[in-house]
């Protein structure tokens, strides 16, 4: 049987168990806040809304920031790179709430 010189060669690593714990811990990490997430959606009375809805997006932002550092390696990037995207992302959000509490205020002068 000849050999083929065009076929790649198939190396086989060991799994690194450093790289395997560190996404399991990361998933755990997720897993609790969501639960924390959970609880306090069927736990705190509908009279706290607003309340409730501020842990919400606080807890969505502390969970993307997490993720971003994590999957999308931000967290080892150099400092410029993480200001250069958290400083626009500020203004976004000032943005965001600004527009919903003037869409708010017009909304309850129509009333």
């Amino acid at each position: 049987m000849a050999s083929h010189s065009h076929e790649p060669k198939v190396t086989v690593l060991p799994p690194d168990k450093a790289k395997i714990k560190k996404l399991w811990t990361v998933a755990l990490i997720l897993l609790l806040i969501t639960i924390l997430e959970f609880i306090i959606a069927f736990t705190v009375p509908h009279e706290y809304e607003t309340s409730r809805v501020t842990i919400f997006i606080l807890m969505t932002i502390v969970k993307a920031a997490y993720i971003v550092g994590e999957f999308m390696h931000l967290r080892h990037e150099a400092k410029v790179l993480i200001w250069s995207i958290l400083i626009p992302m500020v203004f976004v959000i000032w943005m965001l709430v600004a527009f919903v509490y003037e869409g708010m205020a017009i909304f309850n002068t129509r009333l």
